[in-house]
Formats: C-alpha cells, structure tokens, sequence
C-alpha cells in the first residue's frame, strides 16, 4: 500500500509535466496558425477593401502595436492572476477575434478585429516563454527550440490550409477569407482544456532576488539583446505577410504555387528548430545567432538578385531566422535565471515596438521606390523594383541581427560571460 503511494506521487509530477508540455506545444500550434494564415488572405482582403501596400503595412503595423500593448502589461497580469488564467484569456480573446474578423465590414473594423488578436497572440507569447523559462531549466536551448518547432509545424501547412479553405464551398457559397479565419482561430478553445487541469510553476523567488524591471534600462547587453531579437523577429514575421504579396506580384506565380513556396519556407524552418536546438546549446547561444542570421540574411538577398529562378533561397531563408527567436529567450533564461519574467518582458515589449516601425518600414520602401522610378521605368517595372527593395530591407535586418550578434559576442567573450 505505502509503495503503491509513492509511485503515484512519482507519476503526479510526470503527467502535470506532460498536460503542461501539451498547453506549450498546443499554444505554438495556435500561435503559429493564427500569425501565418493571413499570407494568403491579404492579397484577397486587398481586392474586398481596395488597399494600397501603405495601407497594408499600416495594417500590419497596427496588429504590431496590439501585440506591443500585451507584452507590456502581461507579464504584470500573470503576476496577479497567475500564468493558467492568462493563458486561457488569450486563447478566449483570439476566438473572439475570429468571430469579430468574419463579420468585419470595413477596413477599419478588420483593423479592430486584428487588433485584438495581436492581443491574445501577445499575452499568449509572453505567458508560454515564462512557463517555458521555468520548465525547462536543463538543454534550454534545445527545448525552447522543440517548443518553437510545433509553432514552425503549423505555420509550415497554414498557409496551404488557408489558401484550400478559402475555396470551399459552403452552404452554397466560398468560404472566403472571413471563414477561413473564423474556423482556424476557433481552434484556440483547444488548449484551455489542458489549461484548466494543469498545475502550472509558481514563482518562488524572492522579490530581492529579482532584478528591477528599470534596471535593464542600464544593461548593455539588454539593449544588444533588444536589438538582435528586434532585427531577428521583424525579418521572420515579415516574410509570412510578404512572402506570398512578392510572388504574385513581382513574378506573376497563382495564389496556390506562392502559397506553396510559403509553405516550403516554413518547412525548413520547423526541420531547423527541430534539429538545430542540440547544437544551440553545443557551441553556444550568441555564436548560433550570429552565423544563423547571417545565413538567412545571404540566402534572401541571392533569392532577390537571382531572380525567379533562385526563388527557392527564400525558403531556405528559414533554416538561418528560424532558431533566433528560441534561442535568444534561452539566452535570457541563462543571462538572468533570477529576474527571467522581467527580462522577457522587457525584450520582447520593446522588440515590438521594433516590428510596428519595421512593417510601416517595408510598406512604405515599396511605395516611395515604385512612385521614384515610375515616370522612368514605367508602372510595371517600377513596381518590380519596389518589391524588390522592401524584400531587400527584410534581408538586411538579417544581416543587421548578425551583426550585432558579433558586437554581443566579443563584449560577452571579452568578459569571459559567454552563454
């Protein structure tokens, strides 16, 4: 009887760990599905509300700054109604959106209701990589990046979903883009099911052991963080609004084969979180940053240069931006294993504020270089050129993110710090 007890005890622990693994997996998944199935979809809410590019990076500007508002307060709200209950409100806020999104009417209404889901998508973000710190206190970089590849994994078929979905017949009429986004961000009351049985991990530092939130306001090397994550994560979400708009527009590919290419895109880069974490964590966070970048960064300026016969390298683009994201926050969980909440917090608010100017950056490099060489090159070629130089800007904040990447090496190595 009593040795009966102690197994039971041991497998308590074992099966939280396992409901919690499946809230961390399942909330990549959603995450994953909900940032990438608007590729797509933009170019047909384009058509519906007659949007220019500035229009549209003005959009995606505006989604930016919804997430920016959730980093900055979430890490405040899981301190005072704990992770499990933040998590479930933003699993909650991204299915309103979805019902708020199909019944939009105007350009202003698709705004608001994309709004709200950069909300739930950033309280989800910053709840998942505080559970994240806190479970996985051994390999960290190896499990940060197996948490990010099942974001990869939904993100990899998302876009061929979407685009299928969108064509389906129902209740005699397509389904459109409206359905499409109604039905796959339903797909988030999934998780608050193991949400509500798990028992999550508390916080059992002391508040003198923390680090204050200001105090990161003085630390070098968190603004080189900052920085390197900003250039990072603005170059990789860009490509899943963009990729797709670049195809159709610069070499005249169908929705379905830029959908496709997409995809392939984010096969290379869930195979790199999957596989690439182990080494991550062999030659070191800062090194793997800064050589992963630089990779994306080449692969997409060739893919430019070449043309449409190199269009493959901007898929392979992903294997190098892939592991940027994961591994900085394992970096953080090693850089401040007391004070990880405030230091998660304090990057990735700030990294958004980095990707509301980069996506009004991008719209509006398209427009200002397409209206500089139109009464020179003609409206064709002008156009060309302008979407070839907001893919080149995405390509150099790779370059940029490897850059200072390098300067965070030899300050750390010069400190003997390097993680």
């Amino acid at each position: 009887m009593e040795n009966s007890s102690k197994i039971k005890m041991r497998e308590r622990p074992k099966l939280n760990y396992f409901i919690l693994l499946l809230v961390v997996f399942g909330g990549f998944l959603i995450f994953g599905f909900s940032e990438n199935i608007k590729g797509p979809a933009i170019p047909r809410m384009q058509s519906e509300f007659q949007l220019d590019e500035m229009q549209l990076g003005l959009l995606l500007a505006f989604n930016s700054l919804g997430y920016l508002i959730a980093c900055s307060f979430t890490g405040i709200l899981s301190a005072r109604i704990g992770i499990k209950w933040t998590g479930i409100l933003a699993f909650s806020s991204m299915t309103v959106s979805g019902v708020l999104m199909y019944s939009s009417t105007s350009y202003a209404f698709l705004s608001a209701s994309y709004f709200l889901m950069y909300i739930g998508n950033g309280m989800l973000e910053i709840g998942l990589a505080i559970m994240a710190a806190r479970i996985f206190t051994k390999n960290t970089g190896t499990m940060m990046n197996l948490s990010h590849f099942f974001y990869g994994l939904s993100s990899t078929i998302a876009p061929i979903i979407a685009s299928s979905m969108m064509g389906w017949n129902v209740f005699g009429g397509e389904l459109g883009w409206r359905g499409m986004y109604l039905i796959m961000l339903s797909l988030s009351l999934l998780p608050i099911i193991p949400s509500v049985i798990g028992k999550f991990p508390s916080d059992d530092l002391k508040a003198e052991d923390r680090i204050p939130l200001k105090q990161f306001f003085k630390d070098k090397i968190a603004w080189l963080i900052v920085a390197i994550l900003s250039f990072g994560v603005v170059s990789e979400l860009a490509v899943g609004g963009w990729l797709v708009y670049y195809l159709e527009k610069a070499y005249g590919w169908s929705l379905d084969s830029a959908s496709g290419m997409l995809s392939i895109f984010f096969l290379f880069f869930m195979l790199s979180r999957l596989f690439l974490g182990p080494v991550t964590d062999k030659i070191g966070y800062t090194l793997s940053i800064m050589l992963l970048s630089a990779f994306s960064g080449l692969c997409s300026l060739a893919a430019i240069l070449i043309g449409q016969e190199g269009a493959i390298l901007f898929a392979v683009a992903g294997i190098g931006i892939a592991p940027i994201y994961p591994t900085v926050m394992a970096l953080l969980a090693k850089r401040y294993p007391s004070s990880t909440d405030s230091a998660i917090t304090f990057t990735v608010t700030l990294m958004g504020i980095a990707s509301v100017i980069g996506n009004l950056l991008i719209g509006g490099i398209i427009d200002g270089v397409r209206a500089f060489f139109q009464s020179s090159r003609g409206a064709a070629e002008s156009s060309v050129l302008g979407l070839q130089a907001g893919y080149g800007f995405i390509a150099i904040l790779a370059l940029l993110c490897s850059a200072t990447c390098a300067v965070l090496y030899f300050y750390l190595r010069k400190k003997n710090e390097l993680v």
